[in-house]
């Protein structure tokens, strides 16, 4: 071999080893101060909630206190932006969901990262989607719903579906709701779920594709509200009492849930990576945080190793984006 190739070999192994050996001392003194944990959403939320049933068992996992940190807009996107301004040392989890990281990205043209800017750590709870109706829409399971829709199109009026705001999770399930059904159905965008609901319950709206929280239960015995099914593929517990959406003939595949997980800048190193998932995958088995979230109405995640952590989130990526495309979803 060339003395000079021998030589430039050489000191890139030792590179990799030094490299390596930075790494694993890296790893040893981290965290070295208090973690902070970006919300992308102000203070009373369910993303909130989320996190502060997360932070204090997550501080202890780690040795360091677990900060909350609130900053809401955009979506999201604002606090997305400051989780890749600061610096990859895992020092800031940003706490996010395909709301903020996938579908923001394609549906704001002022967003200009990337969903692949981030990588996911862990998923920590996963959301339940509702099919929720008005009370007095004249049908009592997603078949009826669709006949009346599609009969309502024909009439020239079609029904119509809430959303938190255009581009969000629950905007884009209704178009594909639309798309995939053929039935021709009108976006009423509001600007969080609570408007959303209230109309729902005033009966300004036809449907909402929401993440279902213990209030609907309360509000369809009321006679408020009618929930129509579960987005789930299989019965959960807590929802165990509604039809599950792959149970219509006409909606076989139309399951969705959101999950929120935790993510670092992509180049973080992997030795911060590793200890960080680790410590949240600890987290989710602590009894407090489950029962925290389960009161919540969420569902506590299963535990993913790391490789089958990216590939969720590249196959929901990937998943989403299609069905972007498919409805001909604008950014603005």
């Amino acid at each position: 071999m060339d003395p000079r190739k021998r030589l430039s070999l050489k000191r890139a192994t030792t590179l990799i080893a030094g490299l390596g050996l930075a790494g694993s001392l890296l790893a040893q003194t981290f965290p070295s101060k208090p973690v902070t944990l970006l919300v992308p959403y102000p203070a009373g939320g369910i993303s909130d909630v989320i996190a502060r049933t997360v932070n204090h068992a997550l501080g202890k996992q780690l040795g360091q206190p677990v900060i909350v940190e609130n900053l809401g807009g955009a979506s999201g996107a604002i606090a997305a932006a400051k989780a890749l301004n600061a610096p990859a040392d895992g020092q800031l989890l940003f706490q996010g969901s395909p709301n903020e990281l996938i579908l923001a990205p394609l549906a704001i043209s002022a967003v200009k990262f990337k969903s692949e800017d981030f990588r996911l750590v862990q998923m920590i709870a996963t959301a339940q989607i509702a099919f929720l109706a008005r009370k007095d829409l004249p049908v009592n399971s997603v078949d009826e719903f669709l006949d009346y829709a599609r009969k309502m199109a024909k009439e020239g009026k079609p029904v119509t579906f809430a959303s938190v705001g255009p581009g969000s999770f629950y905007h884009i399930l209704g178009e594909h709701l639309a798309k995939s059904t053929g039935i021709p159905m009108t976006h009423v965008p509001y600007k969080g779920a609570a408007p959303a609901n209230q109309d729902l319950i005033g009966g300004q709206v036809d449907i909402f594709l929401a993440p279902y929280g213990k209030m609907y239960e309360g509000l369809q015995k009321d006679g408020k509200i009618k929930v129509l099914a579960m987005l789930n593929e299989k019965r959960e517990d807590s929802t165990r009492q509604y039809p599950l959406i792959t149970e219509s003939k006409q909606l076989k595949d139309f399951d969705f849930n959101i999950w929120t997980g935790y993510f670092v800048k992509k180049d973080t190193p992997e030795p911060i990576v590793q200890a960080l998932h680790k410590a949240i995958t600890d987290t989710l088995s602590d009894p407090a945080v489950h029962a925290g979230l389960e009161a919540n109405s969420q569902l506590t995640a299963k535990p993913l190793p790391l490789a089958a952590v990216g590939k969720a989130y590249a196959d929901g990526t990937a998943k989403f984006r299609a069905i972007a495309k498919s409805i001909n979803l604008q950014a603005q």
